[in-house]
């Protein structure tokens, strides 16, 4: 099984004025995990599916843990790995840590969607071949 890592500052425009991650916050941080192993393990960019290919995986559902707080200036180790593989749907885990220290757990589902007819369709094989390759066992 491979697994997808990214890293993430934690910049001041996620913070709150406490200095800790405003848990919104994270979610966008899920999306940009998300994006990159898209574009960087699936070869397949947000440009090329929204502009190109009229596509995308809105989220439809997320089930989030958070483990402990993260501050300002942390640097966010994440991983994301594939679960089930539907007709249309993808589910994934997405985690994070900072120094070996877990902050949170998302669960979601992404539904691959015909932007223009907004209905759910199957993903292409070779997409789903590579989503199998970041399958937890």
């Amino acid at each position: 099984m491979a697994v997808f890592r990214h890293s993430t500052d934690v910049m001041f425009q996620h913070c709150d004025p406490a200095g800790i991650v405003f848990y919104p916050r994270y979610f966008e941080m899920i999306n940009e995990v998300v994006e990159r192993f898209f574009g960087e393990a699936v070869g397949w960019s947000f440009r090329q599916m929204h502009t190109v290919e009229r596509v995308g995986i809105p989220m439809g559902r997320i089930a989030t843990d958070f483990h402990a707080a993260s501050r300002l200036g942390d640097q966010l180790d994440w991983t994301l790995t594939t679960g089930r593989i539907g007709g249309a749907s993808l589910d994934v885990t997405v985690a994070a840590t900072c120094d070996g220290q877990a902050r949170l757990t998302a669960q979601g589902t992404l539904v691959l969607v015909d932007l223009d007819r907004m209905k759910s369709i199957r993903w292409p094989d070779e997409r789903r071949a590579t989503l199998e390759t970041y399958k937890e066992d």
